[in-house]
């Protein structure tokens, strides 16, 4: 059913209607068919955020390609939007055709991060379906998720039918077309779903069971008969051979990102130890640079932005940075479009490279050292040196920056509170670095300005720090604490995340099945956008896991070497037995280098998947200057 005139009516009484209206800029309307598979990708936050995903750009424009099959888009309905539309009855709908979710075969949410689990199932109760899977109807919508954080999707297993595990592009027609196939064999929900599970990179959570030990503790993992032990993430193996798009939704309000994003490479092999994605999302894959200029030909044409904005997870690593950003530049900079960069490390080279992109107002340069002392830099494995800081933050400066942001965690294994002295320390000595070089330089330069931000570190699955013990409460407040009376004065600013939001994250971060319970009842409580500081209420959730006799402290602790996790069903090319020697070799303080450039390092990712580096150069004079 559709509800256009009656949502049209109402929007009047909300903040931001453009959120919940459609009809932007090269948005895609097909006709519905009976023929045609009808998907609704779900983003579990606001417009503005979802907007700019390029995974859901990719996924919307990727299945409306096919003929037989069209896709929709919803986002999660801010707190004003949801009165309205239980108030008014209207079930969440999609902003193409303004059907109800009910009306689609398929519910697809993206995983983005832990903090949106309570919003995924506001948003399947405001759809009018049952939360939990095995209490949904034979016509119902099969819900589906995937995406940065589906590496661990046992929390939300009792919510979701079928999780995709990796990167979408390589399989998801093929999935979509077989539930077509099956759907239209007139089969059961429960036996198509037991065929799709067959699928590489197909996990469906009703498949499959955890024994628990009495120390809470997972004694077994147990798969159903006919079922594969474990779930392989699935890879593109050539960027240049898969899909991306170019006709861009254009919103007609500001979203997170509002220029024409390309990216420029998939992967990290830089082993820093305590990041997930750098583990997960391995090989190293580069698009080439003839490609990407005719990417971004085509996508500038279709939405008339006038900005270029080159993406991956470290865009300096990129091994023709230089080439890809004299080439880009030199390509469109009589037409007045600027090229930009998502991310800089920690060296004179990325800010050189800021330097040429850069054509307006310096405003400010952000560098991520993580930790504050060369010693907790290599237990990390950041591969970061105090001379590299001091160089990028010297050559920002000397071009003309007079703000420089500096990201640090706080917690990290092993970490003391000499580690922490060393954060104050370093921003102090950049500071003053940054006033000495402003007093002697013949230009005029603007006051000069750091800020530190400081998040807490979260163990993460399938990283070297995924047996750690993560920091309490009292213990991060500590140091919060110490920065805030150590880093003062003209010319800084200091800021921290909420450590009651850090304690959640980092439950459900390595959490099991069990945890479904308390997120069902956190949202029941009203618990909504926990990542929004506004909106988050740590009594809520304090309360959930009373009530289901859970302790935080059962999911933030130290794991033993031996113990099985709730994620080991997943297969993410990279054994368990590699991440366990760069967990020793993080307390041993040794490095690890980055494979593109020195020896294999064993992680097996290649070998098992059967993938490969995909390198555009030997960036030798690029990513290693």
């Amino acid at each position: 059913m559709q509800f256009k005139r009656k949502i049209n009516e109402n929007l009047y009484k909300i903040s931001s209607p453009e959120r919940y209206t459609g009809n932007e800029w090269n948005i895609i309307q097909k006709k519905w068919t009976d023929d045609k598979l009808k998907v609704a990708l779900a983003f579990p936050d606001v417009y503005e955020i979802g907007m700019s995903h390029l995974g859901l750009k990719i996924l919307y424009h990727l299945i409306n390609k096919e003929e037989d099959m069209l896709a929709e888009r919803v986002y999660a309905p801010w707190a004003d939007m949801e009165e309205l539309l239980r108030k008014e009855s209207i079930p969440l709908y999609t902003l193409e055709s303004y059907h109800e979710i009910k009306d689609l075969d398929i519910l697809g949410f993206t995983l983005q991060y832990e903090m949106s689990y309570t919003n995924i199932l506001n948003m399947i109760d405001l759809s009018g379906l049952e939360l939990l899977a095995a209490d949904r109807e034979e016509n119902d919508p099969l819900i589906i998720a995937g995406g940065a954080t589906v590496f661990n999707p046992e929390p939300l297993a009792e919510f979701i039918d079928l999780f995709f595990i990796g990167e979408a592009e390589a399989i998801i027609i093929d999935l979509l077309r077989e539930y077509k196939n099956l759907k239209n064999l007139g089969l059961k929900k429960d036996v198509i779903l037991k065929k799709l599970n067959k699928l590489p990179g197909i996990y469906v959570p009703a498949l499959y069971q955890e024994i628990y030990n009495d120390d809470g503790s997972i004694k077994e993992l147990i798969a159903a008969d006919g079922c594969k032990a474990t779930i392989k993430k699935q890879v593109v193996k050539n960027l240049d051979q898969s899909f991306y798009p170019v006709d861009f939704i254009v919103p007609y309000r500001d979203t997170v990102h509002e220029r024409v994003v390309l990216e420029i490479s998939r992967g990290c092999t830089r082993s820093c130890r305590f990041c997930a994605a750098g583990m997960a999302y391995r090989p190293v894959r580069e698009r080439s640079i003839p490609k990407l200029i005719d990417l971004a030909e085509k996508a500038l044409k279709s939405t008339g932005y006038d900005e270029i904005s080159l993406t991956s997870l470290s865009t300096m690593d990129y091994t023709a940075a230089k080439e890809l950003v004299k080439t880009m530049s030199d390509h469109f900079s009589d037409r007045k479009i600027s090229v930009s960069l998502s991310s800089l490390r920690v060296d004179k080279f990325s800010v050189e490279l800021a330097e040429e992109v850069h054509k307006v107002r310096k405003t400010g340069l952000t560098f991520a050292p993580e930790a504050g002392t060369q010693r907790l830099r290599d237990v990390i494995n950041k591969n970061v040196t105090e001379e590299d800081i001091f160089q990028a933050a010297s050559s920002a400066f000397k071009n003309g920056w007079s703000k420089i942001k500096l990201y640090f965690m706080i917690g990290l294994p092993t970490e003391t509170m000499d580690d922490i002295a060393g954060i104050a320390k370093l921003a102090k000595d950049i500071r003053d670095l940054g006033q000495k070089i402003r007093r002697n330089s013949k230009k005029r330069m603007r006051r000069i300005e750091v800020s530190v931000s400081v998040s807490t570190f979260v163990p993460k699955v399938f990283t070297p720090f995924q047996w750690v013990k993560m920091d309490d409460i009292a213990t991060i407040i500590k140091k919060h604490d110490y920065l805030r009376e150590n880093i003062v004065g003209r010319g800084f600013n200091f800021s921290w995340n909420d450590p009651q939001l850090s304690k959640l994250e980092g439950v459900i971060a390595r959490g099991d099945r069990r945890l479904s319970k308390v997120i069902r009842s956190a949202w029941e409580k009203g618990s909504r956008f926990e990542g929004w500081y506004e909106c988050f209420d740590s009594d809520l959730w304090e309360e959930a896991f009373a009530e289901h006799n859970i302790s935080p402290a059962d999911y933030l602790r130290k794991r033993s070497e031996s113990e099985i996790f709730a994620w080991e069903k997943i297969d993410i090319g990279i054994p368990k037995k590699f991440l366990l020697a760069e967990y020793k070799k993080a307390k041993l303080e040794e490095l690890t280098q980055d494979c593109r450039f020195d020896n294999c390092q064993g992680c097996a990712i290649c070998g098992n998947f059967a993938v490969k580096l995909e390198l555009v150069g030997d960036g030798k004079n690029d990513v290693q200057s």
